[in-house]
């Protein structure tokens, strides 16, 4: 007999452990809410102002379903008067000043410059609890309330026929405005004074530049708006006179007073969609962007003028017309640093090796939506065109191609560039282009009727409207519908990624920059394992295409 020899039993390797990164640190719901991680930070505003977003969504949604017939057979003039409160207070206050600094903003400023975190984080934490704290605040004014008016609170409606929850819509927004003003001042220190060994300040990438300058805006603006507010409500509760003229107060006061920070906060909602978009098409088309220098110091010159344009939102207030003329010229001044960046994307495209990832196609998406918004706007800096412009859905189609298409289409775009960077997964690519098309195709198609109708005298905020004008108003509840879908989708596919997307590499786009060629994806809590130094000039764009 042959004896049969066996190999002894193989232990079994132990389970390779998955390195530590921010996300699986510590993941208790203590270790949330207490985090002082910028990171953990960004994706607990990440969360917070997509809910928000979901609620001004459903204003949104009643508007659309009132306005498709001529009669107001939906809702009644005041519930018609709460949708659109509700729609603007959450998505102006709530959804669009906070998308891309409190979230893209808070993920990067310290990873692009080369810090382990910002430069005050329990002020950021603290900044996320104050926002918090007026967005409930605010939900509770307006949906058990009844605040009916309109984002803008203006007088007298806030202070003399409103109902009380006026008071804490008003405190809310107030509120919500420390918050902005925390994050502003963290980036600014930390641009300042963090930055890694050899990142001056014509190496940094040119979203830190708009970062920066949104938060100067953010730091001496929002105080004006804030002190504005504590004056209606002194004006509503104890009968303080200040904008009503019964009390012997100035409604004009108030729109001064409101739009000189309310304009400025068009560019808080903007201008870091406009670095977004610096880096997603340097990136996109392997190429530097084409005049670094001009791009960096047109968002110092946008955040610079933005100050002193307020009063083109009173041409028909009753103002001097010779202020108008003042304001009418500067406010067709800003249009310059914005061509300068539309031109200067277009340079660094052209002859790049595109890659039409799904980001790319957000970043050309915006493109379009950006221009005609800005080309439009043109039209209401005009005095003559104004006054028959003026409170009509021309207006609201011209701010929403700005603050929607531009401002949502860009943080989209970057949230897709950076979301191998955050999540450490990637997406499905088909998708992905899917809900870019249907976003750029929905929104065209919601608000380029209101163009048409509001050149034909269609005001803003009826809910009763001439039946000839039905059409324009079909057109736009359809497109709505597709708009909303394409909002959707990336819900769910970014949400699926999350837990069974494919890992994604360090630098799947093959870039280069501090946050894809030093750190892995999802990075560290510290951030870096080693110190630092910046040796590249630039340093924060594609390879060169060859």
């Amino acid at each position: 007999m042959s004896a049969t020899q066996t190999s002894p039993p193989v232990a079994p390797l132990p389970p390779v452990e998955e390195p530590k990164n921010y996300l699986n640190i510590k993941q208790t719901i203590a270790s949330w809410l207490l985090t002082v991680d910028h990171k953990r930070i960004c994706l607990m505003y990440m969360v917070s102002i997509t809910l928000f977003f979901a609620v001004g969504g459903f204003g949104a949604m009643l508007i659309r379903l009132e306005l498709l017939t001529p009669q107001g057979d939906f809702m009644t003039a005041d519930g018609y008067n709460k949708s659109f409160t509700l729609h603007g207070i959450m998505m102006v206050f709530f959804f669009l000043i906070p998308s891309i600094p409190a979230t893209l903003g808070n993920f990067l400023v310290p990873i692009m410059v080369g810090a382990k975190d910002v430069a005050f984080p329990r002020l950021n934490l603290l900044s996320w609890y104050v926002f918090m704290g007026g967005a409930v605040m605010a939900v509770t004014a307006v949906l058990l309330g009844g605040v009916d008016t309109g984002w803008t609170f203006y007088t007298p409606y806030s202070s003399t026929y409103a109902n009380g929850s006026v008071i804490i819509a008003g405190l809310a927004a107030f509120v919500a405005g420390f918050s902005s003003i925390l994050t502003g001042l963290n980036f600014v220190v930390t641009i300042h004074k963090m930055r890694a060994p050899g990142l001056t300040w014509y190496r940094m990438p040119l979203f830190m530049w708009a970062i920066y300058s949104t938060s100067v805006i953010q730091i001496l603006g929002t105080p004006v708006v804030a002190i504005t507010l504590v004056m209606m409500v002194l004006e509503r509760g104890l009968g303080f006179g200040f904008f009503d003229p019964r009390l012997g107060g100035d409604p004009i006061l108030f729109q001064h007073l409101f739009w000189f920070y309310s304009h400025p906060a068009v560019y808080i909602m903007i201008l870091p969609g406009l670095g977004v978009i610096s880096e997603v098409i340097s990136g996109m088309s392997r190429r530097k962007v084409f005049g670094y220098h001009f791009v960096a110091f047109s968002s110092v010159a946008i955040a610079m003028i933005s100050f002193i344009v307020w009063g083109h939102h009173m041409f028909t207030s009753g103002q001097s017309v010779y202020a108008g003329m003042v304001f009418s010229f500067l406010t067709f001044l800003v249009a310059i640093p914005s061509a300068i960046k539309v031109f200067n994307w277009l340079g660094t495209m052209y002859q790049g090796s595109i890659l039409f990832a799904t980001p790319m196609i957000y970043a050309l998406g915006f493109l379009g939506l950006f221009a005609v918004g800005g080309l439009t706007g043109l039209f209401l800096s005009s005095l003559g065109t104004d006054l028959h412009m003026h409170d009509t859905y021309f207006v609201v189609a011209h701010f929403h191609y700005i603050m929607v298409g531009g401002a949502v289409m860009a943080m989209f775009a970057g949230l897709h560039y950076w979301w191998p960077k955050i999540s450490g997964r990637m997406y499905p690519e088909p998708l992905g282009q899917t809900a870019a098309a249907l976003m750029f195709f929905g929104f065209n198609f919601t608000f380029f009727p209101q163009f048409l109708v509001g050149y034909l005298g269609m005001p803003r905020r009826y809910y009763a409207y001439p039946e000839e004008m039905q059409i324009f108003n079909i057109l736009s509840s359809i497109g709505s519908s597709i708009l909303a879908i394409g909002y959707i989708l990336p819900v769910i596919y970014l949400t699926w990624s999350w837990f069974y997307g494919p890992k994604a590499s360090q630098n799947p786009w093959g870039v280069t920059g501090l946050e894809w060629e030093e750190m892995p994806s999802p990075p560290p809590t510290e951030n870096f394992t080693h110190d630092v130094v910046v040796t590249k000039e630039p340093y924060s764009y594609a390879k060169e295409a060859h």
